[in-house]
């Protein structure tokens, strides 16, 4: 009789401990593992409003995805990586640290710009023109680890900014705000 209720008890314990398990870790939540260029095509669809009835914001380590029923689903960002998003600006911006590709809208829609900028060692990581999306927008990729300087320009107006790709960095840059270049 003691061993029934011994194995009874240890059995009811471990469906309790497997159940808080699976309770813990799939309240809504579920973390993926996707290749590098499917998370960064994941990604582009979500900057350019291709996906809907979903909301996405990326960190500097995920894409955290919520679905119209209030579903989360995480996936990793590659290991070398660091996905950056700048809203140049003339008027007005907004204030925001972990970019929101469904939510956060820059002022300047479909404008070209040049954007040119340099690691921390001065080695030219980007130098080309860039069209903001209709959410305002530049989507970039850069090397993690490291600090960047960064130059926007578009007809005779400048913005500089720095900013870093390390752990738990921004990854939503709203203070460029373009002025007129007074070296020009």
């Amino acid at each position: 009789m003691k061993k029934s209720i011994v194995f009874t008890i240890v059995g009811v314990v471990i469906v309790g401990i497997v159940l808080l398990s699976f309770l813990g870790n799939n309240n809504g939540n579920s973390s993926q593992a996707m290749e590098t260029q499917d998370i960064k095509d994941l990604v582009q669809d979500y900057s350019v409003g291709n996906i809907e009835n979903e909301t996405a914001s990326i960190s500097s380590h995920a894409l955290i995805v919520t679905d119209s029923e209030n579903k989360q689903v995480t996936y990793e960002l590659p290991e070398d990586e660091f996905f950056v998003s700048i809203a140049p600006f003339i008027n007005q911006t907004h204030r925001c640290d972990i970019h929101s590709l469904t939510g956060c809208q820059g002022e300047m829609v479909n404008e070209e710009f040049d954007v040119y900028i340099e690691d921390s060692k001065g080695n030219v990581v980007i130098d080309q023109t860039m069209t903001t999306y209709e959410n305002g927008f530049i989507d970039l990729w850069v090397p993690r680890e490291d600090t960047y300087q960064v130059t926007i320009s578009q007809d005779g107006k400048i913005a500089e900014s720095e900013f870093s790709t390390f752990k738990n960095d921004k990854t939503c840059i709203t203070t460029m705000q373009l002025k007129d270049n007074v070296e020009a």
